[in-house]
């Protein structure tokens, strides 16, 4: 073989194996949740959806302002004289499990399970009752306030967490959210996406 057809030779295998990277990194899935093209208005719109659903009952119920769950639809306190304690799961004898299962209990307004049920922790609250738009948005987006999570790890929890789920299902004599869980969660992505900007 000549000096000329090695060297032709090796441009081949070079082109070769730089193509191949080309369309290994073409095909590599994309980050979840990175901003598109930064969009306040629009992430402005999005979150106020997303407002509408953690402020309805299934969601805020469980985030109080003080140590008490709330319960039904007009999220009155929880009777039994239930409090969140340390690790959100009940204080004393009085744990979330008691009456909590894993699954609702059938029959219209009888408790409500999954197999995660409890409040937020004390030293985390996670408090949306009460919040305006702009304040339950910096709080989201404040790892200080919500439990250390990145915006794609929230909204890795608005999508696939059980208990996030269990508010679209939740029992005989529930509402459910003003959304649906898919419309929830693609706004969620949506606010994230146009930028994060909160409600003014």
């Amino acid at each position: 073989m000549t000096h000329l057809q090695t060297r032709r030779v090796l441009l081949l295998v070079t082109a070769a194996v730089v193509g191949a990277a080309t369309v290994f990194v073409r095909t590599e899935p994309a980050a979840v949740a990175q901003p598109v093209k930064k969009d306040d208005a629009g992430a402005r719109a999005a979150f106020l959806d997303v407002y509408k659903v953690l402020m309805h009952p299934r969601c805020m119920n469980c985030h109080p302002t003080g140590e008490v769950p709330l319960q039904g639809d007009d999220s009155h306190l929880h009777i039994q004289n239930i409090k969140r304690g340390e690790d959100g799961k009940g204080k004393y004898a009085l744990k979330c499990a008691n009456c909590h299962q894993e699954t609702n209990l059938p029959g219209e307004n009888l408790p409500p399970g999954n197999p995660t049920w409890q409040l937020p922790k004390k030293a985390m609250p996670l408090v949306f009752q009460g919040k305006s738009p702009r304040e339950l948005a910096d709080q989201l987006k404040d790892p200080k306030q919500n439990g250390g999570k990145s915006l794609e790890q929230l909204l890795e929890h608005v999508t696939h967490d059980k208990l996030v789920l269990w508010g679209w299902e939740p029992g005989d004599g529930r509402t459910k959210p003003p959304l649906t869980h898919a419309e929830f969660a693609k706004k969620f992505r949506e606010w994230i996406e146009k930028g994060a900007a909160s409600p003014e």
